[in-house]
């Protein structure tokens, strides 16, 4: 159905009236920032943004865009790559406001409300010396990370973030407010943990939380001319190693920024992030082989609470950098995948890079079927990041991340991490669920059956 003016400006009138938070129209003064979202790629003009203050201002938007048939975009960090918390000409419900964490440290738990990002949860966790697991970058969103599966530092030790997810809070289609458990309508509760933004907004998560407080932690950085070998040694090490230790590897550049030596600053390089969180006495021990592997330009581990861990690339990736990703699994690193690594190393811009993040360890106690997250078998994800604050390198970023991508089909699992994808099709969102798809749409037709929510990686209800 085409949508006039007249029907958005009927819904927006309706919301206006009872809305708590603040509604932003595009005449506005702040039209322009509310409207922006992490991606400088992404430009969309919605007719209207409601900044909730709370829940009963989620459901009466919920409710007048659904009155009109006004087209809804949720947005929590906005962070997702395909821009998918902003639309064109219809309503964004935003959450920023919704920052809200409560941690109880006697249940080891947190609260947190759907507009909070990892650095508020982090901030308020780590004064109890707990973490739950969650991404890289602290300003990234909660709720976006969260339904997409959620990968990290603390992925083998303590699983993905959906595997920490207790119960949330969703308003379904229809307005209502539900809570979402094993306990209570555990099908919604299983399509939450992977299915991304199809089934409603959820405006508060509660997870369970872990003793983690300081780690040891930090890049092992190598000459780009040594991705192959570092690579073959890496794909072999990790795996067998205690899970206390996580780490990714990825290529890149040398940022100019200290303690970095300046002398390598802008040098193109390989090597692998790592964080320990084990026991102290076996630190040692267990990093011993990493920092005796080859002849690295820069070992950076040391002792860092883990906030700062989580906050040290927030300052490379400011929101409006142009940015385009592609995301894959795959469960090994053959030689072919060695080589085509070796042939796209060399990043085209400072910004662009590639993270091997390990899905094994504690993520493998999940089964495929258990939640809507499948890629159990996967041993990586893979994440191609082109990014340049250039708009002119547009093109340039993403013709390396599609041809970087492209050249290690050949040993990919299938599908993409849906945190990590673009606009890439029905196809390749059917490809990521794989047998999850089908049962996913019956519990779309369940709790929205008419598709209301489809501003986001698209699972259509059944029938």
């Amino acid at each position: 159905m085409q949508r006039t003016t007249s029907t958005a400006e009927a819904a927006i009138t309706e919301l206006e009236a009872g809305l708590r938070g603040t509604l932003i129209r595009p005449a506005h003064e702040g039209y322009d920032a509310a409207r922006a979202v992490h991606n400088g790629m992404v430009d969309r003009k919605p007719a209207a943004i409601a900044q909730c203050a709370d829940v009963a201002d989620v459901r009466k938007a919920v409710r007048a865009a659904r009155a009109h048939d006004l087209l809804v975009a949720v947005r929590g960090g906005g962070h997702n790559g395909a821009g998918l918390g902003v639309c064109d000409d219809g309503l964004v419900i935003d959450l920023s406001r919704m920052r809200g964490v409560r941690v109880d440290p006697d249940a080891r738990t947190v609260v947190v409300e759907g507009g909070a990002t990892w650095g508020d949860v982090d901030h308020a966790t780590h004064d109890f010396g707990l973490a739950t697991p969650s991404g890289v970058i602290s300003t990234t969103g909660v709720g976006g990370l969260t339904l997409g599966g959620g990968l990290g530092h603390l992925t083998r030790r303590h699983g993905l973030t959906i595997d920490n997810l207790l119960e949330a809070d969703v308003v379904l289609a229809d307005g209502r407010l539900v809570t979402a458990s094993d306990n209570e309508h555990a099908d919604l509760f299983w399509a939450l943990r992977g299915g991304g933004g199809n089934f409603g907004v959820v405006t508060a998560f509660t997870f369970r939380c872990h003793p983690v407080a300081t780690v040891i932690a930090g890049p092992v950085l190598h000459d780009v001319a040594d991705t192959g070998d570092v690579l073959r040694w890496y794909r072999e090490f990790l795996p067998a190693a205690p899970r206390e230790l996580n780490g990714f590897f990825m290529v890149g550049t040398v940022p100019p920024a200290p303690p970095l030596p300046e002398e390598l600053h802008g040098h193109h390089v390989c090597g692998v992030v790592w964080v320990y969180t084990g026991p102290q006495e076996q630190a040692e021990q267990t990093l011993a082989p990493v920092r005796a592997f080859g002849s690295p330009l820069i070992d950076g581990i040391h002792e860092v609470p883990f906030p700062a861990l989580q906050s040290v690339f927030d300052p490379l990736y400011p929101p409006g950098l142009q940015m385009y990703w592609r995301g894959d699994f795959c469960a090994d690193i053959p030689d072919e995948a060695v080589v085509a690594h070796e042939t796209f190393a060399k990043v085209p811009t400072p910004l662009s890079t590639m993270h091997l993040y390990p899905i094994d360890g504690a993520a493998h106690h999940v089964g495929p079927e258990e939640t809507a997250f499948s890629h159990r078998d996967a041993t990586w994800a893979a994440v191609f990041l082109g990014a340049d604050p250039d708009a002119g390198n547009a093109d340039r970023v993403r013709d390396w991340v599609v041809d970087y991508w492209e050249a290690l089909q050949s040993s990919s699992s299938g599908g993409g991490y849906v945190n990590f994808m673009m606009d890439e099709g029905a196809d390749r969102v059917r490809a990521t669920y794989r047998d999850n798809f089908e049962p996913l749409t019956r519990v779309k037709a369940a709790y929205d059956p008419d598709n209301f929510f489809r501003v986001n990686q698209n699972i259509p209800p059944a029938g």
